[in-house]
């Protein structure tokens, strides 16, 4: 079987080892000739980012960066960065590394050409269509990990630096022009992160399936991306170098955030906030709280997910379910609660009101409540 291809979507994607060498194509394609890439700090002096940079100097589209990306990104940043690419000049962005570089590159391409400021633009009701979307220009995207799947994503998660609380910002014109997905890019990832990065294309997929909203293509969607999670993350983990189960991530990746427009969970309600406040890795974080909020919502998913157990070729229904998420876990060495993850002295009562707050709460199973998300969000730890 072959691992290269291309797909067509709104966006078109490049999907195969070796396709960053088609990165200044990708640009034209999009109709950029002044790209800004824009990449996270971490990221901006390794050789594959440098690599890019050389791709596009050569093709005759200019040598610029923007990498003051924190890991949870700011609109401090976001400002930063808008600033670079007015003063540049640019016309597209190439938003190029894991979620951090992928979601703050599309804001900056979304707010270069707009005249509000980026909190009018958060996902509630109809805010978006107050933006300009002519104003928006092109962007393509790079992911450097498997677990966002931001580059298939029409909004950005962006924390506000004022009241640590983690927003989304929407616009359908934000979805990237063209996306390069190639699997050699994510060979450098440490295991942690290979782990980490990889439980959150898990957790997209299984809020996305347990989601009470209608969305039958979603749900398909998300159950094969959960038997690609299933039979790649721990070879990924064990062995870096294998492309196969790299390639196998990136598309479980790209699925997950696909598949969650079918909605999202408890899982990401928790998650938004204390990785806000505490700054802890997203990812890990939704793999720590995954199994109590399995049982959190099992009154309400359990004969759904004895049907993904069986899918998945796991036996035991949603037990079963339940134990093989703990079992990759211990495989992965995610930490056993927030407490071994480093969250220390946490106010509860603000997490919970953040939680509810959260976009992401709407589509859980069971409906969360201050009483019943303080008692989740205890148990976590």
């Amino acid at each position: 079987m072959s691992l290269v291809a291309n797909w067509s979507y709104p966006t078109a994607m490049r999907f195969g080892a070796g396709r960053i060498s088609e990165l200044a194509d990708a640009c034209k394609a999009a109709g950029i000739t002044k790209p800004l890439l824009v990449t996270d700090k971490g990221l901006a002096e390794l050789p594959i980012t440098q690599n890019a940079l050389e791709l596009l100097t050569t093709a005759g589209l200019g040598r610029a960066m923007f990498s003051d990306v924190d890991p949870n990104p700011t609109e401090i940043n976001a400002a930063e960065g808008v600033r670079v690419f007015r003063e540049g000049g640019h016309d597209g962005v190439v938003a190029f590394g894991g979620g951090s570089g992928l979601d703050l590159g599309k804001v900056i391409a979304f707010m270069a050409g707009q005249t509000r400021p980026l909190w009018d633009f958060e996902d509630i009701g109809d805010w978006w269509t107050r933006a300009d979307a002519d104003a928006i220009v092109p962007i393509v995207a790079v992911p450097t990990t498997a677990g966002t799947g931001s580059e298939v994503g029409r909004a950005s998660v962006i924390t506000n630096s004022q009241t640590h609380e983690k927003k989304i910002i929407f616009h359908p014109k934000i979805l990237p022009a063209v996306v390069i997905c190639d699997p050699e890019l994510t060979v450098g990832m440490p295991p942690a992160i290979t782990a980490g990065t990889g439980m959150d294309a898990f957790a997209h997929c299984l809020e996305a399936y347990c989601s009470p909203l209608y969305h039958p293509m979603s749900q398909g969607i998300a159950l094969e991306g959960m038997r690609l999670v299933k039979d790649n993350l721990l070879l990924a983990y064990e062995d870096g170098t294998n492309l196969t189960a790299r390639a196998h991530m990136m598309s479980a990746a790209a699925m997950g955030a696909t598949a969650f427009q079918k909605g999202l969970g408890a899982i990401h309600a928790l998650s938004h906030p204390i990785g806000a406040v505490h700054h802890t890795h997203h990812g890990t974080t939704n793999a720590v709280v995954m199994q109590q909020v399995l049982m959190f919502n099992r009154p309400k998913v359990r004969k759904h997910l004895a049907r993904a157990a069986n899918y998945l070729s796991i036996s035991g229904g949603f037990d079963g379910f339940y134990g093989f998420v703990g079992d990759l876990n211990d495989k992965l060495g995610i930490p056993k609660n927030l407490t071994d993850l480093g969250v220390t002295r946490p106010d509860i009562d603000a997490l919970v009101a953040s939680a509810l707050q959260d976009p992401s709460c709407g589509g859980n199973p069971v409906k969360m409540t201050v009483k019943n998300t303080t008692e989740l969000l205890q148990s976590c730890f």
